[in-house]
């Protein structure tokens, strides 16, 4: 990498898992720092401004989710010209793992995060755990969590039976609960499905002084490509940053929705599925206007003729 091309702008894509993770090191070692973690993690750091954004990916996601194959925290630091810690697993961990704990005892002790006047946590999912677990490092931070899980000690969440792989996995030692690391916080952000139920108890046990939940209904299983696809993820993350984001704001962003057709096709499932078919065809009407979709045309008209016992001589 050329001392100066932005490394924000990198593209890091069809490349083989290990040629990424050399690509990073190369990056974190000419623009702040690259550490390995053990055998599944690693972090990379990019110094820009005075405003840390740490954000927890997962690599398979990050590959298959950017078309540049970058760090989602690239991408929302680089607006902002923040410095970006990006903490990197190699497949689903919740980062509970002794080395990562380690490496964040250590920026704790070393003031890393005293360097910076604001410092933002930010994941979804599995990442979404670690971002506000390990938000308790930084005392005074932001969280930005996207449909992230309190813990998968399942004394406590017997009822979430999605991670059943997980369930030998501590979730009581340092780092764990994350509801009781999220208490350190200046102000944390969770964003849920609430149709999604575990998610949404989740979601519940979040809940403690400053925090402030937003519904985000039909998005569960993809929060953050669906919010980053419709063009409001940056904004959201700018906001909550600024302290800014607050009900009103959401609703005023998440009307952009109504133009994203995963949200359109999953509302109109639902519909669907609850048998509510006057609905359901409005719907339905509305994704065939938007987005055209032949199988929608080939559902509108059954929906037509179900409801006039005409035959519609329409072409599909």
């Amino acid at each position: 990498m050329q001392d100066d091309t932005d490394p924000y702008t990198l593209s890091l894509s069809e490349l083989r898992p290990a040629q990424w993770l050399e690509d990073m090191q190369e990056i974190g070692e000419s623009c702040g720092f690259f550490e390995p973690l053990g055998p599944h993690h690693n972090a990379a750091f990019v110094e820009k401004g005075d405003t840390l954004l740490v954000s927890f990916e997962s690599l398979p996601a990050i590959q298959a989710q950017s078309e540049e194959a970058r760090p989602i925290g690239f991408d929302l630091a680089r607006d902002k010209d923040w410095s970006c810690l990006t903490v990197i697993c190699n497949r689903d961990t919740w980062f509970r793992d002794a080395e990562v704990y380690g490496f964040f005892d250590q920026l704790t002790d070393d003031g890393f995060f005293d360097d910076f006047e604001q410092v933002i946590f930010f994941g979804a999912g599995p990442c979404g755990y670690a971002a506000c677990a390990f938000s308790v490092a930084a005392p005074g931070a932001t969280v930005i969590a996207l449909e992230p899980q309190a813990t998968l000690d399942p004394r406590m969440t017997e009822w979430d039976d999605r991670f059943a792989h997980m369930r030998r996995t501590d979730f009581t030692d340092r780092y764990g609960y994350a509801p009781d690391m999220l208490e350190a916080a200046s102000s944390g952000y969770i964003l849920y499905d609430p149709s999604d139920r575990p998610g949404a108890m989740h979601a519940a046990l979040l809940q403690r002084p400053g925090v402030t939940r937003f519904r985000a209904r039909h998005l569960g299983g993809g929060m953050q490509l669906n919010l980053s696809q419709m063009g409001v993820l940056n904004r959201l993350v700018a906001a909550a940053a600024d302290g800014t984001l607050d009900t009103q704001l959401f609703a005023k962003l998440y009307r952009a929705r109504r133009s994203h057709a995963i949200y359109c096709k999953k509302l109109f499932a639902t519909l669907e599925a609850q048998d509510r078919p006057a609905l359901a065809e409005s719907v339905c009407t509305y994704i065939v206007d938007q987005f055209g979709a032949p199988r929608y045309r080939r559902k509108l008209k059954a929906f037509r003729q179900a409801r006039t016992g005409e035959t519609d001589t329409a072409e599909d």
